[in-house]
């Protein structure tokens, strides 16, 4: 489980980071979380948060809204959640990047 924990979570860190600020985590590296990975939209655009979110249930990607205190968007990638389910993830994330990076 935490080879795959790692795997899973690297990938979408990885997406995070490399998307030049589009995406962006709000969790120092050192501190970032295996299971729960919280990241935000454009500096935090709650417009674009909520139509990632809309969009995404069309991919059958759910419950992905934030933290209540925190907001933003929030996968939670547990051990029950296979990797394709990741990939499915990251790929929602790649195409919503090129369709609404300024």
């Amino acid at each position: 489980f935490d080879e795959m924990a790692t795997k899973k979570s690297q990938m979408l860190y990885d997406m995070i980071d490399g998307s030049d600020g589009f995406y962006s985590c709000p969790v120092e590296k050192s501190c970032r979380s295996r299971m729960n990975v919280p990241f935000i939209i454009n500096g935090g655009d709650e417009a674009l948060e909520k139509k990632f979110q809309e969009e995404g249930k069309k991919v059958k990607l759910y419950t992905l809204a934030g933290h209540r205190s925190v907001g933003g968007i929030r996968a939670s990638l547990y051990n029950g959640l296979p990797l394709e389910g990741v990939e499915t993830l990251v790929s929602h994330m790649k195409s919503f990047m090129q369709e609404n990076a300024k």
